[in-house]
Parts: structure tokens; sequence; C-alpha cells
């Protein structure tokens, strides 16, 4: 089944009863490597490392007496898995914890972990946090392109934009002007975006336009930050190469991918607009 034919069965777009009794059969998995093939990439030589971390800020399950519990809750996914979760089934799976009766917090993790690791095709973390030890809203870290005064004129990903040349640098780009739209419903998703490498300097503006030329493209938000890496390291060949999107919470969950040559792992921030 092909990516449009797999995603129209999928709950994104369509009415839906909200289930509020734990039901893991509401997950909807996605195959990653749908992408990775259009690139005439295989999953055993992927050019990245990497991880999806979701944060939701809407977890609630009853205690033993039936008193309802809250929690913020961070999903790290590993980019090498199987399939990806699309997010309104993710949504409506966290949902159906509601009115769903747990003994604590380890036993609510230990079945999240479960159902989200045999979705996903690999080992996925799963941490609860009482609100009370919410993350503090940060800053990336680097030098921000987006006031560079450029003329735009592609709107659909354009990687002949990208390229680099003269002495070795190391150092971090940062742009808020990253946008996507969901493949089914057309809605906007909106995103921060670092990029940190060492290499040949890449030219800003091009950078920056080609960022900008994401804005009427189609596609889930896994798989635009890996375009993006893919193209960036194609295009200028750095030695070392992280992409880090940070993408605006819609429904209690954020999304954040990050791919990287070196095997680590990010920091999970927030910035202002989570």
């Amino acid at each position: 089944m092909n990516e449009p034919e797999k995603v129209l069965h999928s709950p994104l777009g369509k009415e839906t009863v909200y289930a509020n009794q734990y039901d893991s059969s509401l997950l909807y998995p996605i195959e990653r490597d749908i992408n990775w093939q259009a690139r005439g990439v295989e999953r055993t030589t992927l050019p990245f490392f990497g991880e999806d971390i979701w944060n939701s800020y809407e977890i609630s399950w009853l205690n033993a007496k039936g008193k309802p519990i809250v929690a913020l809750a961070e999903f790290h996914i590993p980019a090498t898995s199987s399939h990806i979760i699309e997010s309104k089934s993710f949504k409506l799976y966290l949902n159906s914890y509601n009115l769903t009766r747990f003994d604590d917090a380890a036993q609510v993790v230990a079945q999240m972990e479960k159902d989200l690791s045999k979705a996903a095709g690999g080992d996925v973390r799963v941490l609860l946090t009482s609100p009370e030890d919410a993350v503090a809203v940060e800053n990336f870290t680097g030098e921000c392109i987006d006031e560079l005064d450029i003329e735009v004129s592609h709107y659909e990903p354009a990687p002949e934009l990208l390229s680099a040349k003269g002495e070795v640098v190391s150092e971090a780009l940062v742009s808020h002007l990253l946008k996507s739209n969901c493949p089914v419903t057309g809605q906007p998703d909106w995103a921060s975006v670092q990029i940190t490498y060492t290499g040949a300097k890449i030219d800003q503006e091009g950078l920056l336009g080609y960022l900008i030329s994401y804005r009427e493209h189609g596609d889930f938000h896994e798989q635009c930050v890996e375009t993006i890496f893919m193209d960036i390291w194609q295009q200028c060949k750095p030695e070392q190469l992280s992409v880090y999107a940070r993408y605006v919470r819609r429904g209690g969950l954020d999304i954040n991918p990050f791919r990287s040559s070196k095997d680590e792992r990010p920091v999970n921030m927030r910035l202002s607009r989570q």
C-alpha cells in the first residue's frame, strides 16, 4: 500500500468518537521507509541517527480508587523504528486512558511502552512527570537567520538553493520560519529548526530560502526533517550535521524530530511557541 492510500485509512480528517477506556487498537502506524525508498535509501544505509520526541500535556488516568491523576509525558521513538505513529491516532490512544484505572504511574508507563513499541516497531521510552515539574521555556542556541533580506519564489522544497563553500566552520543556524502542511488535512504545521554542522560554510541566504520552500509542502513532521537533513547532507557535504525541529503543539501534542550524523540524543527542551 503506498503512502496516500495508507494515510486515507487513518483517523486523520475524519469524525471520531473519543474513547475514554483504554484501547491500544487505536494506534495507527505508518511505514517510515516509504520516504526513504523515494530517495533510494535503505534502512541499512541511513545517513543519520536520531529520534522523535513527542511531548503530551493532556495525560490522565484514574488511580485504584477512581481519583483522576494528571501528568506530562515524553515519548522517545527511535528514528530507525519501522513505523511512525499517526498523530491523531496517538491522541485518541492517550485519551483512552482517561477513565481507566491503574495501580500507579509505573503501570501506566509500562503499558504505554509496550503498546507504543509494538506500533512503532522499535523500543519506545516513556517518561511521566508532574505538571509541577514542567520544563521551563528555552531558546535554541545559534545564529538566527530569519532577518536576512532575501527574495523568495519557492514554496515547495527546492534543494538546489543549498550550497556551501570556503573555509571549514562549526556553527549552529536557527530559523523559526519552517512551515509545512499535514498531508491529509492540509492544516499548517509550524516549527523552529536548529541546524548544527561542521564543514564548508553554508550559504545562509540559500538555506533560509530552502527552509521557507517547505511552506506549501504536505508531509509528516518526521519526513520533513529527514528530507532537510538528507538535502543538506547531499548538497553541502558537511563533515558533521544535526537537524532538530521543534513543532508547535496541536491537540496537546508536540512532535520534535532530531536527525544527526552522530549517534547522540537531543535535549528535550521547550521553546516559546510550544
